[in-house]
């Protein structure tokens, strides 16, 4: 019997499972009905009337209670809903029968019980709509005998029945209809859903796909001789190594934004800081998974006049990794297809000239689950999109005819110059005074870029010792003779290079073993990164990078190795693991084992309540949400509602999912924070030393704005970064410098093409990447970075011979417009 009761009452609680919202306001809503019925009565007086005031005033008070669950202590919250089964059986049948039969029936009465029938069936399911009825019913009998000298049966009552029972049957029909026709629907969301991640998924794992594939290709057999890897086969195994690495991340994302607008999340504006849309635009088209070489010659940035908005660049990634997935969505049955992603004037506009959109669809394209003509799509992206784009307190619009073209214009708020100039005199402050006393190394063999990158840290002169290095050989020596906090490291050098230099200083022990080591180059961010880190590099800033954000990186570097702050305060500390993946505990175990904490690991909830009473002075318990037995939520409840020293302990979640149910019912449960898998070791420790040490976590740094750039002058130039170089005094020095350069570096190409010399042909676009991209010369930047990517990664020039002559045009055509520039701006000056 007893067992019958629970399974029954598990029906009630998997029926308020996803939050009390409705008892709540129910809560609110009796106990104001109840006070106002009881005074209605005053309005036909009636000395006959039975007075129910006691048990009005009690159903009254446990409606308030019931409604007030936020108020609640947390170690009461886990009993709420057996509290309110109680309220609903006291307050709803018992109280309106027992009412009922104390005054013999009548309208009132039966009018009454219509209602709480209808309440009833509403606010559970059909199980216990029949047990609080029967169980009602029969404790108001009782109270009514025990206290009732001549108790009589109400024959109107009786009478009433039949229509008692169609209420409560056809009610729970018609639910049951109700809840089905939703769940149907939600099972075509979630069919929509999954299909979607599914279809956005594929492309992902197919570059991991190939990534491995490669990777095994490269290795050695199994119990063979084992070979060293050939320099080519390594760089081919980082390569494929950096594939994967961004297709993993892809994947990430896609879910984070999938998941994220599924549950309508709100984006957190706090983390908003000031970017370029050059840049960002930029970084989207090279970091984009393409599926083929030919789909990345299909995409063409053009920069009329950069901007800066304030937001985040994540998101903002997201959002153009959709839209050039969506125009090269119909690459192969258009092959003609071109996608030209525009920035000026405040907005960025990305146009291909596929299929189009017809008229009619226009209206819904940004509604969820509204997809056009794409199998597996549900039309989430762009849905995610716009509220992206509204966060940023801009907005998107699509225009399109079709068979001609498709272009969504996304338009930003403008910013002022002198909330920029302010936000740029913030954050040069804040690098000031963060690197004050800092000795900072600058290893760059190319002297220009050496220059230019001093005077970059010029604002930093007066606290902050700068030194340069002229290549690795030289840093060496000089990092053997004194110590120094952070050294900014060119990757690309003859000789002794910045992997080669890095790998030393980890190696061998001196004074620098532990210095702060930003990677500092023009190589693709997804193909350096794995090598830089491999090599304890600790930060990585890609050329060319203007001056605020090259302090920003320095200051994080910074930052940093000040507080090895949370890692430190882990050091000794006891935390409690539980997952029931030994692989995902493993995982999060060595991340804190690295930071010298204690950790002990257990494979369910209960083994977490065991090690709680067992051992004394454990920190911390990071829990997974999904385990068998009792789980992360269970585990928690447990432990907030135990009146043992340990039930205020830090519980963090350890959880694939952060829609919203889950962080609500998290947080009902008394969690503190959440960890997303997969883990990230930063977020784990920062989390961690945020709860046992209150204020150690870090503040973000946040990259500073650009400054004000002058109108474009045909798309050669990036106005703005040469403007900034007209303030700092080099514009002249800048002409001088890098034009004769950058003319040398194009005549070095041409003859190493005619030589057949790739390595020769990719150390000289090496390096006219970094010096026109130094040199505000945009559109050459552009198309030697179109050039350069493919041939490290292949090893093979563009196809056809027009490329080398296109690109020599393009750079007189640059040479001629930097010289304009200087003439104009001496001009002006004068």
């Amino acid at each position: 019997m007893l067992n019958a009761l629970r399974r029954v009452f598990k029906h009630y609680e998997d029926y308020h499972a996803y939050g009390p919202p409705r008892l709540k306001a129910m809560g609110y809503l009796g106990a104001f009905t109840y006070v106002v019925f009881y005074f209605l009565r005053f309005t036909r007086p009636n000395p006959n009337l039975f007075d129910d005031l006691p048990a009005r005033a009690l159903a009254v008070l446990l409606f308030l209670l019931m409604g007030m669950r936020e108020f609640w202590p947390d170690r009461l919250k886990p009993y709420y809903i057996r509290y309110s089964y109680f309220v609903l059986l006291y307050c709803l049948p018992c109280f309106t029968v027992l009412v009922a039969l104390q005054r013999g029936g009548g309208v009132a009465a039966i009018s009454n019980a219509f209602i709480i029938l209808c309440f009833l069936v509403l606010l559970t399911d059909w199980r216990n709509t029949l047990v609080m009825l029967v169980a009602g019913t029969a404790m108001a009998a009782l109270i009514y005998v025990a206290t009732t000298a001549n108790p009589k049966v109400p024959m109107d009552l009786i009478a009433q029945l039949p229509a008692f029972a169609l209420i409560v049957i056809g009610g729970n029909l018609f639910k049951a209809d109700t809840e089905r026709i939703d769940a149907e629907r939600k099972l075509r969301a979630t069919q929509a859903l999954a299909g979607s991640i599914a279809h956005e998924m594929r492309h992902p794992l197919s570059q991991l796909k190939h990534s491995l594939e490669g990777m095994q290709d490269l290795l050695p057999a199994p119990g063979g001789p084992q070979a060293a890897l050939e320099p080519g086969q390594l760089q081919a195994l980082y390569r494929h190594l950096g594939h994967g690495e961004q297709a993993v991340k892809r994947g990430l994302q896609v879910i984070s934004m999938t998941l994220d607008e599924v549950s309508a999340r709100p984006i957190d504006t706090s983390a908003f800081r000031y970017l370029s849309a050059a840049e960002v635009v930029q970084q989207a088209v090279e970091e984009y998974g393409y599926e083929s070489e030919e789909a990345r010659d299909k995409v063409l940035v053009k920069i009329e006049k950069d901007f800066t908005f304030r937001g985040d660049e994540t998101a903002y990634l997201f959002v153009l990794f959709n839209l050039i997935k969506n125009a090269l969505y119909y690459l192969k049955p258009f092959p003609d297809t071109r996608v030209t992603i525009i920035v000026g004037d405040h907005q960025v506009r990305v146009r291909d000239n596929g299929p189009g959109i017809a008229p009619e669809v226009l209206r819904g394209l940004f509604e969820p689950f509204r997809s056009v003509g794409k199998s597996g799509g549900t039309g989430l992206g762009l849905a995610y999109c716009q509220r992206v784009m509204r966060a940023f307190g801009g907005e998107i619009e699509c225009d399109s005819a079709p068979g001609e073209f498709t272009e969504f214009s996304m338009r930003f708020p403008a910013i002022s110059d002198e909330e920029r100039e302010q936000h740029r005199l913030a954050a040069v402050a804040d690098a000031r005074t963060m690197l004050a006393g800092k000795r900072v190394l600058i290893v760059e063999d190319d002297p220009i870029q050496r220059m230019a990158t001093r005077q970059k840290l010029g604002p930093l002169a007066l606290t902050t010792e700068l030194e340069e290095a002229a290549d690795g050989q030289v840093a060496l020596g000089m990092l053997a003779r004194r110590a120094y906090d952070v050294v900014l490291l060119d990757l690309h050098m003859p000789g002794l290079d910045g992997y080669a230099v890095a790998e030393k200083l980890r190696r061998d022990p001196g004074p620098n073993q532990d210095v702060r080591i930003v990677a500092y180059t023009s190589e693709p961010a997804h193909l350096a990164r794995a090598k830089a880190l491999k090599c304890g590099m600790d930060g990585f800033v890609s050329k060319p990078c203007a001056q605020l954000p090259l302090l920003a990186a320095l200051q994080q570097a910074v930052q940093n190795q000040h507080g090895k702050g949370s890692t430190a305060r882990l050091a000794g500390r006891r935390i409690l693991v539980a997952d029931d993946s030994a692989f995902n505990r493993k995982a999060v175990a060595a991340y804190l084992r690295n930071t010298a904490a204690i950790v002990i690991e257990v494979e369910h909830g209960q083994a977490v309540l065991e090690q709680l009473h067992a051992q004394d002075g454990i920190s911390a318990v990071i829990v997974d949400l999904h385990m068998p037995g009792m789980d992360g939520l269970e585990t928690t409840r447990a432990i907030r509602a135990s009146l043992e020293a340990w039930s205020t302990i830090p519980v963090i979640a350890l959880t694939a999912r952060s829609d919203e149910p889950a962080v609500a019912a998290a947080t009902a449960a008394g969690m503190n924070a959440f960890i997303v898998k997969p883990v990230d070791a930063q977020v784990l420790y920062d989390t961690l030393a945020r709860l046992v040490a209150p204020g150690a976590a870090q503040t973000p740094v946040t990259e500073a704005a650009l400054p004000p750039e002058p109108p474009p002058q045909e798309g050669l130039l990036n106005l703005q970064r040469l403007e900034s170089y007209r303030r700092l005094g080099m514009l002249e020095e800048l002409i001088a410098d890098y034009v004769p350069e950058m003319a040398r570096l194009v005549d070095k190409l041409q003859g190493a093409v005619a030589g057949a010399d790739v390595q020769g042909s990719i150390d000289a676009l090496h390096s006219l990447l970094g010096m026109s991209g130094e040199a505000g010369a945009q559109a050459l930047y552009q198309q030697v970075r179109r050039l350069y990517v493919p041939l490290l990664e292949e090893g093979e020039w563009p196809a056809g011979s027009a490329w080398l002559p296109e690109l020599q045009a393009l750079a007189r055509r640059t040479e001629e417009a930097l010289r304009a520039y200087c003439d104009t701006a001496s001009r002006s000056a004068a």
